[in-house]
């Protein structure tokens, strides 16, 4: 493996940031770390790069103990959400910066340091713009020289620390294409912070989900999304409803109606909460054994059309149909709703 995080703990005063983490990239791996604010991920990122110091535990890379490294010989790139340009340089010289702060011993010449900055350029779609200031520049271009300024080391990890995050949302998923493009010709190990489950699971060949300085789980896009370790993963990763149910022989009874568990069971009868995504329903006439329900609004935008809901129980939610079902529905219709499988964690 290329690079091994293990036992990795990190505190600020009294608050945990980081507890007891194991974790590894594969070379050339694509690993996005995704959570809500507070979990840990930036924090964790720091620590490879060693702007933060480990309270314990090890980080290696190719069997090199990386935290026994001054931040200069750790040979990683590092690119933050706010571009961290010099305002003062140019496209150019901001790419160049890194090159030329090298030892002279170590550092390239003039013509070699003019060469790699047209091939990044060139690389990161910017030709062209070389001369251009950080303020002549749009959003997506500022992050791409940033981007352009990190790969000019050579690194041997390309760190990313919600680089799209200031950026608006339609650049932001023109970005996460090229972004991805870019890591396969680079073939470099990236770690990337998100607290977009969309950006993650498009991105990342792997994503690791952390929960209050924890690892909750870690797997590919797929295993993530129809596996889910726990309760927090499958909500954090997508829309999700909750409904009381009582579990019974390894079927969750919602409103009457007997509901089959999907994923692990859980060990005993009682009292639970099952866990359904918002398209998991059928629709059926208000009659039919279920949730009883009464449609507030029908919402045709989109390729899914939307329910708007209020259950006979007073709780309000929204499911996905197909736009043919929901063209049989009105405002005040009464339904049943019924999930066709949910989760249910013990």
């Amino acid at each position: 493996m290329s690079l091994d995080i293990t036992h990795v703990a990190k505190s600020f005063g009294r608050f945990p940031a980081l507890r007891d983490v194991s974790l590894f990239a594969e070379d050339g791996e694509f690993l996005a770390l995704l959570g809500p604010s507070g979990s840990g991920k930036t924090t964790l990122l720091r620590v490879i790069a060693g702007l933060e110091t480990a309270d314990a535990g090890s980080v290696r890379f190719r069997g090199e103990d990386l935290l026994a490294k001054p931040v200069r010989q750790r040979g990683i790139g590092f690119v933050f959400q706010h571009y961290a340009l010099f305002r003062h340089m140019t496209a150019a010289q901001n790419i160049a910066f890194g090159m030329r702060s090298k030892p002279r011993s170590q550092r390239p010449s003039a013509r070699a340091i003019r060469d790699k900055v047209a091939e990044l350029l060139t690389l990161v779609q910017l030709d062209g713009l070389a001369a251009r200031y950080p303020s002549q520049l749009s959003g997506g271009q500022r992050q791409r020289v940033a981007l352009a300024r990190a790969l000019a080391i050579e690194p041997k990890i390309l760190l990313l620390d919600e680089p799209f995050g200031a950026l608006d949302a339609k650049v932001r998923r023109e970005l996460r294409r090229w972004l991805r493009d870019l890591h396969e010709r680079t073939g470099l190990t990236t770690i990337f912070v998100t607290h977009d489950q969309e950006e993650a699971l498009e991105l990342a060949d792997r994503v690791a989900v952390l929960k209050d300085g924890q690892l909750e789980q870690v797997g590919t896009p797929e295993e993530l999304y129809h596996e889910p370790a726990s309760a927090f993963v499958f909500d954090f990763l997508g829309d999700s409803i909750e409904l009381p149910c009582a579990v019974e022989g390894g079927i969750a009874v919602i409103a009457g109606a007997g509901v089959p568990i999907i994923g692990a069971k859980p060990a005993q009868n009682g009292p639970a909460t099952a866990h359904v995504r918002p398209d998991g329903f059928n629709i059926a006439p208000a009659d039919a054994p279920g949730i009883g329900a009464r449609v507030r609004n029908v919402l045709l935008a989109g390729p899914d059309a939307r329910l708007d809901c209020v259950l006979d129980g007073g709780e309000a939610l929204e499911v996905r149909v197909s736009h043919e079902e929901a063209a049989r529905l009105s405002p005040r219709d009464r339904i049943t709703l019924t999930p066709r499988a949910v989760r249910v964690w013990g």
